[in-house]
């Protein structure tokens, strides 16, 4: 049978029906109140190319090198041709569009939306989840040429390149397609079962007028319910004044922003009776998953519909038994219905993310802004210096300095930080690196040491204490307190040996007291990830810039390098960048400034405009990203690495090119066709790549040979590669161990080899700031270390006695 409705299918279907549409199935069989649909299956697609006689044509076009980007394209186009150009038999067509005039009337076209289903779930999900094609509001007339588009998108440059590279037979995956009906939302929102960081037995409920877009692009502020659990009441309502609303054009079936009108836009969307019935929804879709789940829905005619449910992965292990559900792990892969308008159901609101960055939304935190009460911060009492510590987590930035809290749950809501305001946030993203700049203390519910708070804190020298996990609930919005980023802690008041946050000055507690600089034959840099650090960086007296991330300036821009381009053109583009980089390498001319090319992961881009086709990826830093990103999707790179050569024939000799995340000699070969076909010489410009994962450590010698003039250890990655451990994952974070005897066996082993070469070798990564790692690297022999900003004049004293002593014992 060509089609099958969602209802004859579960969870066992995955390989006639795909992923998507079998967990469909699974929920409207659990008696789930989801959208009606049917599934055109993946024998579909298998008898289409076999009956036609273009399956042998069609995978022969997709043999090819994956590391040949001409061939990649060409093989996309062919197969795309293949797919498009062959007519549908009458039989499925007629099936088809049979059971699409079914879920309408003669007088009133369904609109729909028509998402590729992959069958081949064992395959890694970055082979697949975000590949294959979503098309929303479709009408008849175009119902047939968007199921061959998604037949089509399983041979993207991407799907074909990682196949190939994983040695996966192309003739071996097919693909199903999902059609299901689209909700017309009069209002909508999310919902999370428990509290998605500490577990508390309370529903967190965001809602908004019209569809579920608005909340999704942060275009509105949505109101914030929080029910709980225990005592099964609504605990706290937070209205917020709802500007807009997206709805759908009822001619084009093109999604529009309209005014809302003054008598609803301070008025409440949900009732309690409407909240009551969510929260009865959520705790369903919680008990057959058996995990806490985080739910987006729908009302129409007031009627619930569930679009879309994931489990929540972010409850920390030690948070007991508060959830229903239980446990943050269990349970289904999340499913989107695209009624958000976003094909994948990737969402980017609001301060941070939940999972694996499927979605960042702000957890309903911040609409407790002082109402309620949370003992916790008594609990724990008082510390040494006197004073009731409310929230405490890890001391990402150090300084102690007080001022008055700013929550911040959602991006538009950023322009409310003021100079020396006290900034707390779920998690911060690159949108918000003005805010911070402004801020005289950051806090955040989420992240670690290396997360993107901590980094761009102490680039900037904000006291910052990151991790608290419930810093948006326990701190309230106005309250002066005390921000401690040596100790970890956020205390109740000012204290008065606290330098008052909007007095700190950045730039001049950078800047060495004695300026003499100790004098050493091993080179001490400087990290920079932010242009706006530039000044302070410079005022340091480094030896120049070891790394220059660009990742941040892109993320800034607020869309996809691909979405930038498209809107603005390519020259836009490497005028961002171009700013960015001048901005760093006028600061330290003649020094030396090494700027890496992109390294964000994918939940990075999916939270900007035009990132809705991301992957969604179990652990982001082991997948699409740095060079392998760069050579699979060249256009945004080739962008990149025209602002170089720009730069180059503007005069900046003092920018050097680095390279992410190699791992061989074959993607050394990769970058050098690109720089070339940029027109930067590789044999008379000074480049290099990054040593981050075992791979590169240990095929040194090949990667010299292929003729990078520096190696740069980026020790958080390679630190995480080598004991396995996710360095954004508080629940192991106790093992994450720059020192540890392998990681260091793997970087001396390389500093002796590129010794031997004649390649510099160099460190960017947060240990090249310990004095254990100083003085291991400085007695390999390496080139260059490159601290952070506020450690570069201990590092530069450190490495002097080394040295010293090194001088010393050669002697005696």
């Amino acid at each position: 049978m060509g089609v099958l409705w969602l209802e004859e299918v579960d969870a066992d279907d995955v390989g006639i029906v795909g992923g998507k549409g079998a967990s469909l199935g699974e929920l409207i069989s659990a008696g789930l109140p989801v959208p009606p649909g049917f599934v055109v299956t993946a024998e579909t697609y298998r008898s289409f190319i076999e009956g036609a006689g273009i399956d042998e044509d069609l995978f022969e076009a997709v043999d090819v090198d994956p590391e040949d980007s001409s061939a990649l394209r060409e093989a996309e186009a062919t197969a795309h041709e293949l797919i498009i150009e062959t007519p549908f038999p009458e039989s499925v067509r007629d099936e088809i569009l049979t059971s699409y005039r079914s879920m309408g009337t003669e007088d009133d076209e369904a609109f729909v939306a028509v998402r590729s289903s992959a069958t081949a779930e064992d395959l890694p999900d970055s082979s697949f989840a975000g590949q294959q094609e979503t098309f929303l509001n479709v009408r008849e007339a175009g119902l047939l040429q968007r199921v061959k588009e998604c037949w089509a998108s399983l041979f993207t440059q991407r799907a074909i390149y990682y196949r190939q590279q994983r040695g996966f037979p192309h003739e071996d995956v097919d693909i199903a397609v999902v059609v299901q009906r689209m909700v017309d939302a009069e209002k909508s929102g999310v919902l999370f079962t428990s509290h998605p960081s500490t577990g508390d037995p309370q529903v967190t409920v965001e809602a908004a007028w019209g569809l579920g877009e608005a909340v999704v692009s942060g275009t509105v502020s949505p109101d914030n319910y929080v029910y709980d659990r225990e005592s099964r009441t609504v605990e706290t309502v937070t209205v917020a004044e709802k500007k807009v609303e997206m709805v759908k054009d009822p001619d084009t079936g093109e999604t529009v922003q309209l005014d809302i009108e003054d008598d609803r836009r301070s008025a409440r969307v949900l009732s309690d009776a409407e909240i009551e019935e969510l929260v009865a929804l959520g705790e369903r879709v919680e008990s057959h998953y058996g995990t806490p789940q985080d739910v987006e829905w729908a009302i129409l005619d007031d009627e619930i519909f569930m679009l879309q449910s994931r489990p929540i992965t972010t409850i920390r292990e030690d948070a007991g038994d508060a959830t229903a559900g239980g446990g943050n792990n269990g349970g289904t892969t999340g499913l989107a219905i695209g009624d958000d308008g976003h094909g994948n159901g990737d969402r980017a609101t609001g301060g941070g993310g939940h999972g694996n960055g499927d979605r960042a939304t702000g957890d309903g935190g911040g609409g407790v802004k002082g109402d309620g009460e949370d003992t916790e911060g008594t609990r724990r009492g008082g510390d040494a210096d006197g004073g009731d510590v409310l929230v405490d987590g890890l001391g990402a930035s150090p300084g102690v300095v007080s001022g008055g809290v700013r929550i911040v749950d959602k991006l538009d809501h950023l322009d409310q930080v003021g100079e020396g305001d006290v900034l707390v946030t779920e998690m911060t993203m690159p949108d918000m690196v003005p805010a911070m700049k402004r801020a005289g203390g950051i806090v955040t519910d989420e992240g670690g040491m290396t997360s993107h708070a901590a980094i761009i804190s102490r680039e900037l020298g904000v006291p910052a204490v990151v991790g608290t996990g419930n810093g948006t609930r326990v701190l309230r919005d106005g309250n002066r307190v005390t921000i401690d980023g040596d100790k970890g802690t956020v205390r109740a008041g000012a204290d008065e040996t606290a330098e008052p946050a909007e007095e700190f000055e950045p730039v001049e507690a950078a800047r060495p007291e004695t300026p003499v600089k100790p004098m050493t034959a091993t080179e001490v840099k400087v990290n920079v990830s932010i242009p706006e650090a530039a000044e302070r960086a410079a005022a340091t007296g480094a030896d120049g810039v070891g790394l220059l991330r660009i990742e941040h300036m892109v993320l800034s821009l607020g869309k996809t390098p691909e979405r930038y381009i498209a809107d603005h053109g390519a020259r836009a583009y490497q005028d961002e960048l171009i700013d960015g980089i001048r901005a760093v390498a006028d600061e330290f001319y003649p020094r030396p400034v090494r700027v890496r090319t992109i390294d964000a992961p994918t939940d990075e881009f999916r939270e900007l405009e035009g990132g809705e086709g991301e992957p969604i990826e179990p652990n982001p830093m082991l997948g699409w990203r740095g060079v392998r990103r760069s050579l699979d999707k060249p256009e945004p790179f080739k962008q990149e690495l025209a602002a170089f050569g720009r730069l180059i024939e503007m005069g900046y000799d003092n920018v050097e090119v680095m390279f992410p995340l190699v791992n061989d000699a074959t993607d050394v070969e990769g970058v050098k066709r690109h720089l070339r076909e940029a027109g930067i010489d590789p044999e008379t410009h000074t480049w290099g790549v990054m040593i981050e994962t075992p791979a590169s450590a240990l095929l040194i010698d090949d990667l010299a040979d292929a003729g990078i003039d520096f190696a740069s250890f980026g020790t958080n990655d390679l630190t995480q590669y080598t004991l396995a451990v996710d360095r954004n994952n508080g629940h192991v974070a106790d093992r994450f161990d720059e020192l540890h005897p392998a990681v260091l066996r793997l970087i001396g082993d390389t500093i002796e080899r590129c010794r031997e070469r004649g390649v510099d070798t160099s460190i960017c990564g947060q240990a090249g700031s310990t004095p254990e790692m100083v003085e291991f690297l400085v007695e390999e022999g390496v080139s260059s270390i490159s601290a952070n900003i506020d450690a570069v004049r201990d590092v530069q004293h450190e490495v002097k006695r080394v040295e010293q002593r090194l001088l010393l014992d050669s002697v005696r």
